[in-house]
This record gives structure tokens, sequence and C-alpha cells, in this order.
């Protein structure tokens, strides 16, 4: 069963996170806004990732002086999914 999420992130330059996950692993990933290339870049490495191994390598990741980021934002919504 494919399950398709959005997620608002707080705090960081990107305005939307649209996912799919299909049996515990991200099969589509897209940010909507922020840093295009570097966004670009996430979305490729996560998909076909488990969840779980995303939320672990990702949670806490800071954006400069800042105490969260898009990497961050995609654990948080993610780890929201697995609860």
């Amino acid at each position: 069963m494919i399950k398709k999420g959005s997620y608002k992130p707080q705090g960081v330059c990107s305005r939307q996170i649209d996912y799919e996950i299909e049996d515990g692993i991200v099969t589509a990933l897209k940010f909507t806004g922020g840093c295009n290339g570097n966004l670009s870049g996430i979305s490729r490495l996560v998909v076909g990732m488990p969840v779980e191994k995303v939320v672990e390598l990702l949670s806490g990741t800071t954006c400069g002086f800042k105490n969260t980021s898009c990497p961050d934002q995609l654990a948080r919504a993610l780890a929201r999914e697995m609860e």
C-alpha cells in the first residue's frame, strides 16, 4: 500500500515536503521552495531508503544558526508517519 503525505516545514526555507512511502520505503520525495540543488540531491539520495534509516541519518541536522534544517524537517515528517 502506498501512503502519500505532505508536511509544512517550520523554521526553514522550504514551504512543503511531499512524499510517498510503500512498505516502509521512501518511494518519492519533493520539496517545494528552499535550496533547489541541495534538496533535489537529498531527494535522490533518500528515495529507495527505509523510512527508519532516513529519520536516523537526518534527525538533528541544522542549517546555519537555526536549530533545524530541511533535512531535519523531513526526518520529523517521516517520524510522524512511523507513529
